[in-house]
């Protein structure tokens, strides 16, 4: 759940200019909290743990990092953990006073560097209810004018569950007094969530942080990662053959990185048949057909009509189709339509964009099911 420090990435691409902005923002004064998303595989995780954790440190920060995601059902216990750890020896000591356990055995405790060993999790927090309260005291401990902590959460829609509203007010409560010396990343994979969790007035984090878009890598790192190729292939990578094939990749780094991963072991063979390797195992059908037959068949035809182009999916003739994969003799009511796309959204496979406009979420899942249309 809470992750150790990573090995140097040879492969990661280092956007500290992007990291300096982020802090700058903070630097200022004018906010301490900002949300960013992206879709997975866009590589956020990647820059927020080897880019903007690295440079807040040597700008003075202590920084804690979790994803809560991997902690999604009980983030509260993971979240302590994260914190006493980065906080240790004081933010020990003020956990052993209130567990009311002696500081020798937290101490043992926290020297695990990973779940592999230990679970710090289980052993300071307990259930999501238990833990909840020690991580209020412990963050409302760091009041220390001269000390200044960056606070990121990724995948952070996991805060918007209704199961986690507890950990949410009790975080926005605490976090409130101390802006001065906590500041806050929220970053995460949904945006239509994360548009919820600070846009909507009954949310804990209504109007707490503004939300925009992580920058996404573009040519500069295709050809950063065509200079790296070109050093160990005895067999030169174009630069036009790279972009083409970021492309066709839908701009997405993981996927580009294992299309270059493929080059490297059979550069001989060229481009075209690294990519069409890749593209056949990122867009493979079993995920995908696994995630269909889940869905109910209003929902199917709803994401038909969005990757057909339909924009507005409560017309009559929309509402006809949803008719007929329902096995009516007419046009589905209009709450058809409305409850779909609220499970879709819920589901993180659709996003509104704006009023009346919404797209698939997963660009391969949208690919994939325009693959459909064109077999049927």
């Amino acid at each position: 759940m809470i992750r150790a420090t990573t090995p140097a990435d040879a492969w990661h691409y280092p956007r500290p200019e992007l990291a300096a902005k982020y802090l700058q923002v903070f630097d200022v004064g004018l906010t301490s909290a900002r949300a960013l998303f992206a879709k997975r595989r866009m590589g956020k995780s990647e820059f927020l743990e080897q880019d903007l954790i690295p440079a807040a440190r040597d700008a003075g920060y202590l920084t804690v990092y979790l994803n809560l995601w991997d902690a999604r059902s009980q983030p509260a216990p993971a979240f302590l953990a994260a914190l006493s750890r980065a906080l240790r020896p004081t933010g020990l000591g003020k956990l052993a006073k209130t567990l009311k356990r002696p500081l020798k055995s937290i101490k043992a405790s926290a020297k695990v560097a990973g779940m592999a060993e230990g679970s710090l999790e289980a052993e300071l927090g307990g259930t999501e209810a238990a833990a909840t309260p020690r991580l209020t005291e412990l963050i409302r401990s760091f009041d220390k004018p001269n000390r200044r902590m960056l606070l990121v959460l990724d995948e952070a829609q996991v805060l918007a569950e209704s199961a986690h509203a507890d950990l949410a007010h009790s975080l926005r409560a605490s976090l409130d007094g101390r802006k001065q010396n906590i500041k806050v990343i929220f970053a995460g994979s949904s945006e239509a969530t994360l548009r919820r969790m600070f846009g909507r007035s009954t949310e804990p984090f209504y109007n707490w942080a503004p939300l925009e878009p992580f920058e996404l890598l573009g040519e500069e790192f295709v050809r950063a990662m065509v200079v790296k190729v070109n050093r160990l292939s005895r067999y030169p990578l174009a630069r036009k053959d790279a972009i083409a094939a970021f492309e066709a990749l839908k701009r997405t780094p993981e996927f580009f990185r294992r299309y270059l991963s493929r080059y490297l072991a059979y550069a001989d063979l060229g481009s075209k048949a690294a990519l069409l390797d890749t593209e056949a195992h990122v867009f493979n059908d079993a995920n995908f057909v696994s995630t269909w037959h889940r869905l109910l068949p209003a929902d199917r035809e709803l994401l038909r009509l969005i990757i057909s182009g339909v924009t507005d999916l409560f017309s009559e003739s929309s509402r006809g189709r949803l008719g007929v994969a329902l096995g009516l003799n007419e046009a589905a009511a209009k709450n058809v339509p409305q409850q779909s796309l609220r499970r879709l959204q819920d589901a993180d496979l659709v996003l509104r964009m704006d009023y009346g406009d919404y797209r698939v979420q997963d660009d391969a899942l949208a690919e994939w099911l325009r693959n459909q249309e064109l077999e049927d």
